[in-house]
């Protein structure tokens, strides 16, 4: 028999939540229940198989905002039943949308940040197959102006990340591959001289790698296309794949030439959901000028009364992201931005500076010059009496998401690990991390592999 047919009474308003009717079997798993629900009762039960998940101030893996002032927490609240997509009818959205465009095209230096064109994005992967779609249409364009086939299109990368393996896939594009030389971290300029051809429609630098957070050297990738231009007549533009570095960049490494100085970078996208500082999800890009983003990609719609230019692989979400991402330029400013990323880099410094007294360990990268993060491996793999995966396991003990993976194409053999630093994950924070990582070391270096996973969690 149902329970709410056992004649017991409704229930009032001040009924525990854990003693009514949907509090008192497994939540629906493959069909939707027939009866009303009491709406407490309903948030409590989900909210506690969240709690399930990992905390996620406590993942060190990911370079997403875990941490957001009240304010920001308001306005997404503000913005829940906003449909950013419909200009007509929510036009101060779309004008603050412009705005933070043409801020971030100021802050990398675009000839004219007033008059550049670009869009927000659901994230840095969309942005990447935006700009992406930009640099084909215009090869094509001019492979067909020449009377040349546009069937065999190529695009040059480093150790990029997935989102631009989708983009080769799903949009006809080869994707070229680097391999990683034997002591670098990232693309390197030499190397493209055996790989562009007249097929390639770009070359991507990345300001921030995922696996390691170094910047690849975006001014001597141009520089080395200068060359490649003077000596073959191939003029192949450069998209910044600035997804973590775009807002750290500018701000602690002002004087790095990586952006739209450089004539032969055409785009740029960027996470607001990163060190931009805005919720999940919201990315960026930018065209270094108008004629760089082919009219031909850009559709103009009839919706809801209005005609309106939309360029997105998206249609209709809440504008809630690209306000708070306003709020946080307004709010920070210049000088916000510098102290927030300061107090990051200094705190992965002192990381740093903690792992390589461990003695085992060799930092690859250790938060200066570029994001605030810390990278590094074992010494001796092979001599060592347990694993960077082992470090990992017995770090998640004491919740702490610190992921163990190999480097990429070219340096498959070299395991690390990696901790990025965001707004919101203290000195302190670190430094808790810093003692029980530690003890993971410890543990380990007493105790054989095969018998960690019997070990008991720790406690202090």
């Amino acid at each position: 028999m149902a329970l709410h047919q056992t004649g017991r009474p409704a229930p009032g308003p001040l009924d525990d939540v854990y003693t009514l009717p949907i509090s008192e079997r497994s939540l629906p798993k493959y069909r939707m229940p027939e009866s009303v629900s009491d709406a407490r009762a309903v948030r409590a039960l989900i909210h506690d198989e969240l709690s399930l998940d990992g905390n996620a101030s406590q993942n060190l893996a990911t370079f997403c905002t875990t941490w957001a002032e009240p304010e920001v927490h308001q306005l997404m609240d503000d913005c829940l039943g906003t449909n950013m997509v419909d200009k007509d009818e929510y036009p101060q959205t779309a004008e603050i949308e412009n705005r933070c465009v043409h801020m971030l095209a100021d802050l990398w230096n675009a000839p004219d940040g007033a008059t550049t064109l670009g869009c927000s994005t659901t994230g840095s992967s969309e942005a990447c197959m935006l700009g992406g779609l930009a640099l084909k249409w215009r090869w094509r364009e001019r492979r067909r102006a020449a009377g040349q086939p546009a069937d065999r299109p190529n695009l040059v990368v480093g150790p990029v990340q997935v989102c631009w393996e989708k983009f080769a896939r799903y949009f006809d594009v080869e994707l070229r591959q680097v391999p990683l030389e034997a002591d670098a971290l990232g693309l390197r300029p030499h190397q493209l001289r055996e790989y562009v051809d007249e097929n390639t429609i770009g070359v991507v630098a990345i300001l921030g790698v995922t696996y390691t957070c170094v910047y690849e050297p975006v001014a001597e990738i141009a520089a080395e296309l200068d060359r490649i231009q003077a000596d073959t007549g191939l003029d192949i533009p450069v998209h910044v794949d600035a997804a973590g570095g775009g807002f750290v960049a500018p701000f602690l490494q002002p004087d790095l030439v990586w952006d739209f100085r450089l004539p032969r970078v055409a785009s740029i996208n960027v996470s607001g959901h990163k060190y931009g500082m805005a919720p999940l999800g919201v990315g960026w890009v930018v065209w270094r000028s108008p004629d760089l983003l082919p009219e031909d990609l850009i559709f103009r719609v009839s919706y809801l009364g209005g005609d309106m230019p939309t360029f997105a692989l998206n249609f209709s979400r809440t504008g809630g992201e690209v306000i708070a991402q306003y709020y946080n330029l307004l709010r920070l400013g210049r000088e916000g931005y510098t102290k927030v990323h300061g107090a990051c880099a200094a705190t992965a410094g002192m990381l740093a500076e903690q792992v390589t007294a461990l003695g085992p360990f060799t930092v690859l990268y250790d938060g200066h010059g570029a994001l605030p993060a810390v990278t590094w491996t074992l010494t001796e793999p092979d001599a060592s009496p347990f694993t960077l995966y082992d470090v990992t396991d017995q770090l998640r003990r004491r919740g702490w998401q610190v992921p163990a993976y190999p480097l990429a194409l070219g340096r498959e053999d070299t395991v690390v690990q990696r901790v990025l630093v965001r707004h919101g994950t203290g000195y302190d924070k670190i430094a808790l991390l810093a003692g029980d990582l530690r003890t993971a070391v410890g543990r380990l270096t007493e105790a054989p592999t095969a018998a960690v996973a019997q070990q008991p969690a720790f406690h202090h």
